[in-house]
């Protein structure tokens, strides 16, 4: 039977964990999951599920993630209530799909 490393597997050429880049990547400046992914190198599908779980941990952490809601670029009806990270589909008053990706930083606690 093999032990398994106590470390966390982080590919070769990366440094840190993609978790750890997001964090800092947001620590100074507000961005939307696209621009993320690009600064991290990763899919946007792949940075909304590592915010997930960022949101989820971060009262555990002395870091909190701050999310802009999605606006209505047609309207400007704004997201406030939504759980999800996602930018929402279509807008519930005017049904445009024109909508503004959510903007996310990392706030102290």
């Amino acid at each position: 039977m093999k032990n398994r490393p106590a470390q966390p597997f982080i590919s070769p050429g990366r440094e840190e964990t993609v978790r750890r880049n997001i964090i800092a990547v947001l620590s100074g400046s507000v961005l939307s999951a696209k621009e993320i992914s690009a600064a991290v190198s990763a899919s946007e599908k792949e940075v909304y599920d590592h915010l997930a779980h960022i949101q989820r941990s971060a009262s555990k952490k002395t870091h909190k993630l701050i999310v802009d809601p999605a606006k209505c670029r047609k309207c400007g009806f704004i997201f406030k209530k939504r759980d999800k990270l996602r930018k929402p589909g279509k807008c519930p008053l005017c049904r445009s799909e024109s909508i503004e990706d959510p903007l996310f930083s990392i706030g102290s606690s």
